[in-house]
């Protein structure tokens, strides 16, 4: 028995259920990944198993084991990685980004599997198949993409729910994929929850325990979406905005600034995901993408005033100024029309 889902613009079948997802009965695309949850490939299988690797990543943080936090192996052939972090979490991607495995010490769980795989490991992944991914959350505007970036414990997770809560569907968390299509720039959907630290909960709902834990062993909460209080948009959308988390605790309440283009594409570099294992086809190719995505996509710096913010604020000052940036483009779209008529 096999399991299909929808992950990123990816068809993926997997070999068990994978849990916080719901499978579709079909899929009319042809298929993209094979996940085998609960083994290793052949040549890593069996006590005589010895394959040949050599150490391409080294994680600078350390788990709470006082290992790397994640260390990533490339096989003597180069057709496979294998990312091994520090509580004994073990994975396996082909160079392709066409197959993955997964496996896990018994104090673990698929649950822990899980948030490894639908963050980091598919985000490595997705720049093995080319492509380019901003760490940010997406929410979906009026029909449009509009991201949230920022470095670890900006508030990407907790701005996707408080759109959620205002009414907003939610389209990614912590992985936003970005694919060019006539001209423009689509976000695929990734998964119906976002994970969210108990303060950023208490935030929300008043109490730091209001959600259920993602697994047994992880303080981040499980906001389930794809429900009739909080959705999730199913389709892909072209991304019409990208909003750059800061702080600034000089001004009360939320405000929105523009950002020159050259600032812009190197804030995007920054905040794009899985940069370490890029090599330097791979970052040429990310920079040209950035490059066209700032010249098509308006990027905006958001102050949040973290600590100090209801969500409500937040959530009125990016619609304010993202209804702005939609009158702009239908002044210029009118101004163009308008010129090309007069010819």
């Amino acid at each position: 028995m096999s399991f299909l889902y929808s992950l990123f613009g990816l068809a993926v079948r997997s070999s068990v259920p994978i849990p916080g997802l719901n499978s579709v009965p079909t899929s009319e695309k042809p298929l993209d990944l094979e996940l085998h949850l609960g083994s290793s490939p052949p040549q890593f299988t069996g006590a005589s198993a010895s394959p040949r690797e050599s150490l391409v990543y080294t994680s600078a943080y350390a788990g709470r084991t006082g290992a790397p936090a994640l260390r990533i192996w490339q096989s003597e052939t180069g057709d496979l990685f294998r990312l091994e972090y520090f509580d004994g979490m073990q994975f396996w991607i082909d160079r392709r980004g066409t197959e993955l495995w997964a496996s896990w010490p018994e104090q673990l769980s698929i649950e822990e599997a899980a948030t490894y795989i639908l963050g980091p490991v598919l985000g490595l992944l997705l720049r093995f198949r080319g492509v380019t991914c901003l760490h940010a959350s997406a929410v979906a505007i009026e029909h449009s993409a509009v991201a949230f970036a920022g470095a670890e414990g900006a508030g990407k997770s907790t701005t996707a729910a408080a759109f959620a809560h205002a009414g907003h569907s939610v389209m990614s968390d912590d992985v936003v994929t970005l694919a060019e299509r006539e001209g423009e720039f689509w976000v695929s959907p990734a998964y119906p929850h976002l994970c969210l630290w108990p303060e950023s909960v208490e935030v929300l709902y008043g109490s730091p325990d209001a959600l259920p834990p993602l697994t047994p062993n992880w303080e981040k909460r499980r906001f389930s979406l794809g429900n009739d209080a909080c959705r999730f948009e199913e389709t892909a959308l072209p991304l019409r905005a990208v909003y750059l988390l800061d702080e600034d605790r000089r001004e009360p309440g939320p405000h929105v600034e523009p950002v020159a283009a050259q600032t812009a594409l190197l804030s995007l570099v920054a905040n794009s995901f899985a940069t370490n294992m890029l090599d330097s086809e791979m970052r040429a190719n990310e920079f040209r993408t950035l490059s066209r995505l700032v010249a098509k996509v308006p990027i905006r710096r958001l102050y949040t005033s973290k600590g100090h913010l209801p969500p409500g604020d937040l959530c009125r000052a990016v619609l304010k100024d993202f209804a702005a940036l939609g009158s702009s483009r239908r002044i210029l779209s009118g101004t163009r029309k308008d010129s090309r008529d007069s010819i």
